[in-house]
């Protein structure tokens, strides 16, 4: 039995295969498989199954450098979700995922289909979707084209998962001019289950029934992996027609039928029909099976007439799961689709011969050895060299230090987008459905209570690129090491990572050098916190006319709390409690934003990360929360210490005056560099006066520098930093309109310019 051509197929001509992709290398790899020339639904195949999106061909041999396992991780890389053990009996599936082309060209529907693909990959491990992250990257707000695919991604994320019922509970949100022809729009998934509920997406049993449940196939989303594998170019927007289209209603409606089909007994295995669709989702499972399968694409229900073979199988249309049933349960789980209004059609079979075979009726379009299908793909080992350009903006030297209008300054970085309110953000979400948040957005993490138990989960994502783009290898530990941070603030204890690695192109030396060292950096971080990576994506190709976005290996990490109640709030909690600057003061400014603001350009060594003093402050404030010695715990992240105490102060309800004095903490550091670098491995937390000794007694202990600085609410309604003579006071009341109204004010009145933006 051999593939033939349908009539009316196109000639495989090296233009098709470039048109799809491929190299003439991998070419002759793919007739050398088949032993023949490839029909077109075979080359199509191919084409989406070894793109870069759906076969990590240039970042694999990097990849199993990363650290995956441990004896919390119930399922490492290689399924749909990582899954980690929390306690009690209890497990969560995280994930992250990229949509960032799809989102440049079609914000509004890129954004909400990535919400709606990193949902499906969480509940068809077994479970239920109680969180979503989103990070996001863009150029400046003061183009109307940013605006418009700003507006459009918060919309799309927000109605999407508002409308499925999960809470959007964490994230960040950063702008670059490198993002300004390549948006970033990384979603993350959370999930709960019990760890003998776990399914994984592994077909077996030849005979068993391959069942399709959903949505109807239309051809929105053709060769979407692929277009995900190249850059962005002014053609990008003639590929809309690729970019998928959601239904959330029926998304809510497939999470309830897979949960209960998975609970039911009656299948063996189950896979959401992502990238690539139907041809990605049966291939993988067969291959991770050690089986083969055959699907009739004419069974595939459809929404539009006259649908090829070759668009039912590359089709990325959205809400489509495909099944493994046991031989003779089909009845069974047609019955469990029917409860949910779902519909649902046997479209194959599992079998014994390892062949990927499609029939369209009677008619043979594909037959390819499933394994080489799937792990055949070349695998490259790109150059690796970092550019001339970028040493020389390392060692950049940095300007004199300065002692005057350190209160302006620090008005005019609470108004920088990057480190202002994202208020604006996350009130066009939920945050609350469910009702199981006990901290929402605008704080370093998110708190998820387990109903029924004393647990907590904890969640964040992000990433600084500017210290990735400057240092990779630094920036790769910074990224980790400050998702950890953001936990331990919480009082949480990591325990896994999900990574979206978003870089150029990686055929590019300097690219593949970034890439190379970033994931090592991770890799270091990751084993140094015991916070293995359990799954994840790459996404290279992020470029566009204008260059490469900044390298932004996104991290997504998650934690557990023993007692949900212990959590720590960012803000400072009431007038009289100590405030202490929890580690040393080196004034790093290299890769700051006040550098930027000051200079307007980014350069310079980004801040230096001591892994064994980040292991040290993640026990020190787990520990603290345990006993319940702090009050109130924030991360020192961008801006430097002096946003962050501002951060502290106008987050409280209602906002409170601060007075400290740095002098002591700072040393010899230049009130500049003390106020804004953005050294590492730091926090600041509030105490009750009679917990001061107790606290510095555990930083001692845990040989973690602190250092008590003043008081919250003694300088009335200002925010008053002292440091070596030099004084900055502000009212608190304006710090924060500064700060809260800083996107608003950016996103003012620019309504009726959307549609104008949106062509360009």
């Amino acid at each position: 039995m051999t593939a033939r051509p349908r009539p009316g197929d196109p000639a495989i001509t090296p233009e098709l295969v470039r048109q799809h992709g491929l190299t003439p290398e991998e070419f002759d790899r793919i007739r050398s498989i088949l032993g023949r020339d490839p029909t077109v639904v075979e080359l199509g195949i191919f084409s989406a199954l070894w793109s870069e999106h759906c076969s990590y061909k240039h970042s694999k041999p990097v990849l199993t450098t990363l650290p995956t396992a441990g004896p919390q991780v119930l399922q490492g890389p290689g399924e749909n979700a990582g899954v980690v053990r929390i306690g009690e009996g209890w497990a969560v599936a995280f994930k992250m995922e990229s949509h960032n082309h799809p989102s440049a060209v079609e914000p509004y529907q890129g954004a909400a289909t990535g919400v709606g693909g990193i949902l499906r990959d969480i509940f068809t491990m077994g479970a239920r979707p109680i969180a979503l992250l989103d990070s996001l990257r863009f150029g400046s707000l003061d183009t109307p084209r940013q605006r418009y695919l700003f507006k459009g991604v918060v919309h799309g994320i927000g109605d999407y998962g508002n409308c499925v019922g999960v809470p959007t509970v964490a994230g960040d949100v950063a702008f670059e001019p490198a993002y300004e022809g390549n948006p970033l729009v990384n979603a993350m998934c959370v999930g709960l289950l019990r760890e003998d509920e776990l399914i994984r997406a592994r077909a077996a049993g030849p005979g068993n029934p391959i069942v399709c449940v959903g949505s109807r196939t239309g051809r929105d989303g053709i060769h979407g992996a692929s277009f995900a594998s190249e850059e962005l170019s002014e053609k990008s927007e003639a590929r809309r027609p690729q970019v998928q289209v959601g239904d959330p209603f029926t998304e809510k409606l497939l999470i309830e039928a897979s949960l209960e089909l998975i609970a039911s007994g009656h299948i063996v295995a189950i896979q959401d029909m992502g990238a690539a669709g139907l041809t990605s989702s049966s291939a993988e499972m067969a291959a991770r099976g050690g089986v083969g399968v055959e699907i009739d694409a004419r069974k595939v229900p459809v929404r539009e007439e006259g649908m090829t073979p070759y668009e039912v199988l590359l089709s990325e249309s959205q809400e489509r799961m495909l099944v493994v049933a046991k031989r003779g349960s089909e009845d069974a789980v047609h019955e469990i689709a029917r409860k949910w209004e779902l519909e649902s059609a046997v479209i194959g079979r599992v079998t014994d011969d390892g062949f990927y075979r499609v029939r369209w009726g009677e008619e043979v379009v594909a037959e390819i050895p499933g394994r080489p299908l799937v792990e055949g793909v070349p695998i490259y080992h790109p150059e690796a060299a970092e550019s001339e350009e970028a040493k020389a903006r390392r060692a950049r030297p940095l300007p004199p230090s300065r002692s005057d209008g350190l209160d302006l300054v620090l008005e005019r970085l609470l108004d920088v987008p990057t480190i202002a309110s994202k208020r604006w953000v996350y009130e066009q979400y939920d945050t609350s459905v469910q009702t199981n948040t006990v901290l929402g957005p605008g704080g370093d993490a998110a708190v998820i209570r387990i109903r029924g138990s004393c647990l907590g989960v904890v969640v964040t994502s992000g990433c600084p690129g500017r210290y990735v783009w400057l240092d990779p290898y630094e920036g790769g530990k910074a990224a980790v090491a400050e998702a950890a941070r953001n936990l331990a603030v919480t009082g949480a204890r990591p325990l896994g990572v999900t990574d979206c690695l978003n870089f150029g192109n990686p055929e590019k030396p300097e690219v593949f050098h970034q890439f190379r060292e970033a994931c090592r950096g991770m890799a270091d971080a990751c084993r140094a916190l015991d916070a293995p990576i359990t799954g994840g994506n790459v996404s290279f190709y992020n470029e566009s006319p204008s260059g490469a976005v900044l390298p932004t290996p996104m991290v997504g990490m998650v934690g557990v709390l023993s007692d949900v109640t212990a959590h720590l709030p960012a803000a400072f909690q009431g007038p009289g409690d100590v405030v202490l600057v929890l580690g040393r003061c080196r004034g790093e400014l290299g890769g700051s934003q006040y550098l930027s603001l000051i200079t307007g350009e980014t350069y310079g060594a980004p801040p230096r990360v001591d892994l064994t003093a980040e292991r040290a402050l993640v026990d020190f404030l787990v520990t603290a929360a345990e006993r319940r010695l702090l009050r109130s715990a924030h991360d020192v992240s961008e801006g430097g210490v002096a946003v962050a105490l501002a951060e502290c102060a106008m987050g409280a309800k209602p906002p409170l005056g601060l007075d400290v004095d740095l002098t002591r903490w700072a040393g010899h550091v230049a009130p500049d560099a003390a106020l804004f670098g953005e050294d590492q491995g730091r926090a600041v937390v509030s105490v009750t006066a009679g917990e001061v000794d107790a606290v510095l007694g555990l930083a001692s202990q845990h040989h973690v520098p602190a250092t008590v600085v003043g008081t919250v609410g003694s300088g009335g309604s200002q925010v008053r930093f002292a440091i070596g003579g030099v004084t900055v006071a502000r009212p608190v009341s304006g710090l924060r309109e500064i700060y809260e109204g800083a996107i608003p004010r950016r996103l003012a009145g620019t309504d009726a310019g959307l549609a104008a933006a949106a062509g360009g």
